[in-house]
């Protein structure tokens, strides 16, 4: 599908838990937790986009980060292909730079959040 949305997406690990961010309200899936990420510009590598979207976001930089997942999903209003990274090491301090609220979750309550329906497999991989 030509019109579907490449994102990035960053699964920030230290220790046992995760960085996840609230989506906000105005947004689709607003309210909803996600993991940070954001669009893929045209022709931009993947690790680029992730570095940048990671920047803007949460004002780190990755330096340490590897493949762990792809999902491609269909909203009924549109379609996303998530290329997501486990991102183990990153220079900086995490902020919601964009004011969103940020919470390092163990990874066994990733449940207690909800998280678009696209997320769900991001959540079962980083569980194995």
């Amino acid at each position: 599908m030509s019109n579907t949305i490449r994102v990035a997406v960053a699964v920030i690990q230290r220790r046992d838990r995760i960085l996840i961010a609230k989506r906000p309200q105005h947004l689709h899936k607003g309210g909803f937790w996600e993991f940070p990420g954001g669009k893929q510009e045209n022709d931009e590598p993947i690790s680029q986009a992730l570095i940048r979207e990671c920047f803007e976001e949460l004002a780190i930089i990755p330096v340490k980060f590897s493949p762990l997942i792809q999902i491609e999903h269909t909203y009924p209003e549109k379609s996303v292909f998530l290329d997501v990274w486990t991102v183990t090491d990153y220079m900086g301090v995490p902020r919601g730079v964009e004011g969103q609220p940020l919470v390092w979750c163990p990874v066994k309550q990733l449940d207690e959040y909800q998280f678009p329906e696209a997320n769900l497999a991001i959540v079962e991989a980083i569980r194995r």
